[in-house]
């Protein structure tokens, strides 16, 4: 059965005149009494009582035209949800983050997708080591990551969406909590609270970098699996650690931080995702972040 006879039924019961419904769908009459015929063979019943003088619906094409009219109106819904698609209107982009320091950027980006395309929906991987995230973005299984750089990946392409200062957060009753800034060096006795090793936190990895810079291997006595565990853990004395500026926005009872002396360590954050991903709803997600997180000028 061709979908062009339910358009042509459609026209003809609603028109109940075939010099009419021809002139609507911009076709002869004698094609359109055809197919009508057609239809009705396939059918195996007479869908319309016709004479010289009017046309009328039999029972049979009554109690078809409402099933062919939904017919239709779902292939028109799915016609325009597949052009939708193709423009990048329509879809789903998985995006693996960090919970913490994902806090300001990841609303900004889910807003701004919202506003601008309803139809786009964002699948939230959260809890994502950047690491991790990078990785998956590679092996596919991530349309878009929050990474930090640098992204060494084959085939990943990155943009710079923020700049992170690395910071020391400590117990407020902590001897060196009364400094304005802390010595990396003055932190080599103290217990750190970290997270896991070799679970693809970068953070984890500047933390073991900046005290092997100051001389040291940082005493990890207790790990957690992300910032604010760590830093409740912190507030109760545990120890000590160093994470990053987007995270102060966790305030607890007995935790303070403190900028690190001397030049400041950066780590720069990034969007990251395969340009060989064939998903155009993830080409509009990146055209949107392009507005809603813009590259930040470099600090001087």
């Amino acid at each position: 059965m061709e979908l062009r006879y339910l358009t042509s039924f459609v026209a003809v019961a609603e028109e109940l005149h075939f010099g009419r419904a021809a002139k609507r769908l911009r076709m002869a009459q004698p094609p359109l009494s055809q197919q009508i015929r057609q239809l009705e063979k396939e059918l195996g019943v007479q869908l319309f009582e016709r004479n010289t003088r009017s046309v009328r619906l039999t029972s049979a094409g009554e109690s078809f035209l409402e099933p062919v009219r939904r017919v239709l109106d779902d292939l028109d819904l799915a016609t325009r949800a597949a052009k939708a698609a193709g423009r990048g209107e329509y879809g789903r982009v998985s995006v693996g983050f960090a919970g913490a320091s994902s806090h300001e950027s990841l609303p900004l980006l889910t807003r701004a997708v919202r506003a601008a395309h309803p139809g786009l929906e964002l699948v939230m991987k959260g809890q994502t080591y950047a690491n991790v995230a990078l990785a998956r973005v590679a092996d596919g299984s991530l349309d878009l990551g929050f990474v930090r750089l640098p992204v060494t990946l084959p085939g990943v392409a990155a943009r710079v969406i923020d700049e992170e200062e690395v910071v020391c957060a400590l117990p407020s009753d902590h001897p060196l909590a009364r400094r304005d800034d802390i010595a990396v060096g003055d932190l080599a006795r103290e217990p750190f609270v970290s997270f896991p090793a070799n679970a693809g936190s970068t953070v984890r990895e500047a933390t073991v970098r900046i005290c092997g810079e100051a001389g040291f291997n940082p005493r990890v006595v207790q790990e957690a699996p992300d910032s604010w565990t760590i830093l409740a853990l912190v507030a109760a004395g545990v120890g000590v650690t160093l994470t990053l500026s987007s995270c102060q926005h966790i305030q607890q009872t007995g935790l303070v931080y403190r900028p690190l002396a001397g030049p400041r360590e950066r780590l720069q954050a990034a969007l990251a995702w395969r340009p060989d991903n064939p998903s155009a709803a993830l080409r509009t997600v990146l055209a949107i972040a392009e507005q809603a997180l813009p590259t930040p000028a470099p600090a001087h």
